[in-house]
């Protein structure tokens, strides 16, 4: 790994050890697994701890929107889950001025598989500043919510039933698109786990206007007619786990009539919106969420 100053990108690290980090990110190998498996391409256990803390986020740096920033208001609230079970805590954004006698569009935000971290948060206060409400709420409310440690929360995540958690964000759904201060025009987007939640709640929610999964799983393929939302799928180009889903869903969307647009960003890896870690591609990024904002414009306000 370089020794440098500027920041590190996805480039400076090799192939092997990409897919190795993807498939710890995802699950697939634990963090011991990552450690040993990586540990042959740089040449000890303690280098691949280095290259782990180096590919891992850094939210601090990252920060794009302060909490306190005067554009902006921020809360927290609890939804009620269904079933009854207790609740799921949502972060709300807001911009400035936002009231029932000046109502703003509203855009869910779907955490990736590390529940309400500082980035998604960052995220909703992003959406605030151009204009809109964000909710984003916290799949692992049930568990303690977000751990503020990225490897606990993986663990966490490991733990959760996910058809009620499917059913506590199609609650914070309906609980956004019903806020007073809100114009009754709901969108979503979400990353990773999260594009792949706004991709199911598309078939769940026929009020939802519009929806952006960033390089997120299909929905079941026969639950695509449901779809009423407009989409907008960013994939990345070196992404083939999440690529591979994609003709399936894109022939099931087709046949079904469903009004979408797909961008495959070239070079670029799964996880590059996220300007936290080294796989962020500043350019890519860039053009798909000026293409999102640009999307909930034409639908949500």
């Amino acid at each position: 790994m370089p020794d440098r100053k500027d920041p590190l990108t996805a480039a400076d690290f090799p192939r092997e050890i990409l897919t190795l980090f993807d498939r710890y990110v995802h699950g697939a190998l634990s963090r011991r697994g990552f450690l040993q498996k990586c540990a042959v391409y740089v040449g000890s256990t303690a280098a691949a701890t280095g290259v782990l803390a180096a590919l891992s986020p850094d939210f601090a740096s990252a920060q794009t929107v302060e909490p306190a920033d005067a554009r902006i208001a921020t809360s927290v609230v609890e939804i009620p889950s269904p079933d009854g079970s207790g609740s799921i805590k949502a972060y709300i954004a807001r911009p400035k001025g936002a009231s029932r006698k000046a109502r703003k569009p509203v855009v869910l935000v779907i955490h990736e598989n590390r529940g309400l971290n500082p980035h998604i948060e960052d995220i909703a206060r992003r959406l605030a500043v151009d204009g809109y409400i964000a909710v984003a709420p916290d799949a692992l409310t049930k568990l303690g919510g977000y751990p503020g440690d990225e490897d606990k929360a993986r663990t966490l995540f490991g733990q959760l039933d996910q058809a009620k958690i499917q059913q506590d964000f199609v609650a914070a759904a309906h609980f956004a698109g019903a806020l007073p201060d809100g114009n009754g025009k709901l969108g979503a987007v979400g990353f990773c786990y999260g594009g792949g939640v706004v991709n199911t709640l598309a078939t769940q929610i026929p009020t939802l206007r519009a929806g952006v999964p960033f390089y997120g799983s299909p929905p079941p393929l026969e639950a695509v007619p449901a779809i009423k939302a407009e989409l907008l799928l960013n994939f990345a180009g070196n992404d083939q786990r999440v690529d591979a889903m994609w003709p399936a869903y894109e022939e099931a969307l087709k046949k079904a009539g469903i009004r979408y647009q797909a961008y495959i960003y070239p070079g670029v890896e799964h996880g590059f919106n996220n300007n936290t870690t080294p796989r962020f591609d500043k350019d890519a990024a860039a053009l798909a969420w000026s293409r999102t904002l640009a999307l909930f414009k034409r639908t949500l306000t």
